[in-house]
């Protein structure tokens, strides 16, 4: 489904340069759930723009649900769905009109959209907030429906970065339960970048750890834990062994009611 090799983005001239990613080289098959794990600064979000079409790398290639990045990026945006951490949902209109009116963009006719933008509010569980505004919802809502701008052209891949930022403990389990489904149900194969140790841990097949720019581990997280030495170990261990840092650091989340 996507295949990297030695991808790499500099930013600054010769002599000031930064290297935000390098020579980042792995491959995902179908199907798969893979988190992208580091501190603030390691190079996630980077890499999943340039995988996304939205920043040319400055070295390397890939090849992203069966096209060339460099050569056919318009065929990679046709074939994925991305949701940013700032999201995409909108404010002052409501969202099921926006759903079919970014549907329409695709290529659909406004009766094909209308269909396509029930469908997914209906997948997400969200049809009934279809008349209400961007404003009036609450985060957790406010994210399935940056999910459901993502799905409207039934993606082959989805890149979330960040997506369970801010929500809190119920939602993120919500938002778990959703990406799972995506993958089980429709066959989409997801990238996601996050803080959370224990949403890297539950939700991901396979973890790629990146610092400074570099990839210093791919495993599942049972084969990363079993690097440590000592018998289990948890994922905060592992990242501190594998690079010598702290783990990102997360943000503390509000309890539960019960």
């Amino acid at each position: 489904m996507i295949k990297v090799s030695r991808l790499g983005k500099t930013y600054g001239k010769a002599g000031a340069a930064v290297d935000a990613v390098r020579d980042l080289t792995f491959a995902v098959d179908p199907g798969e759930i893979i988190g992208l794990l580091g501190p603030n600064g390691a190079g996630k979000t980077t890499a999943m723009r340039m995988l996304t079409t939205l920043l040319p790398p400055t070295s390397g290639t890939a090849v992203v649900a069966g096209h060339d990045l460099l050569a056919d990026p318009v065929g990679v945006r046709r074939r994925i769905g991305y949701v940013a951490q700032s999201g995409a949902t909108g404010y002052g209109r409501p969202l099921g009109e926006e759903l079919a009116d970014q549907a329409m963009l695709y290529g659909m006719s406004r009766r094909e959209a209308l269909l396509r933008a029930g469908e997914v509010m209906e997948l997400l569980g969200i049809a009934d907030l279809a008349p209400r505004a961007g404003e009036t919802l609450s985060g957790g809502q406010r994210r399935r429906f940056d999910l459901a701008f993502g799905l409207l052209h039934r993606p082959s891949a989805l890149f979330l970065d960040e997506p369970s930022l801010g929500l809190d403990p119920g939602t993120r389990a919500e938002l778990w339960h959703l990406v799972r489904e995506l993958r089980e149900d429709h066959g989409v194969t997801v990238v996601l970048s996050t803080h959370y140790l224990d949403e890297a841990d539950a939700l991901c097949d396979r973890l790629l750890i990146v610092d400074r720019g570099t990839l210093v581990a791919d495993g599942s997280p049972g084969e990363l834990k079993s690097r440590v030495p000592g018998g289990t170990a948890t994922l905060d261990e592992v990242f501190r062994w594998l690079t010598g840092r702290k783990a990102p650091k997360e943000e503390p989340q509000p309890k539960a009611l019960v």
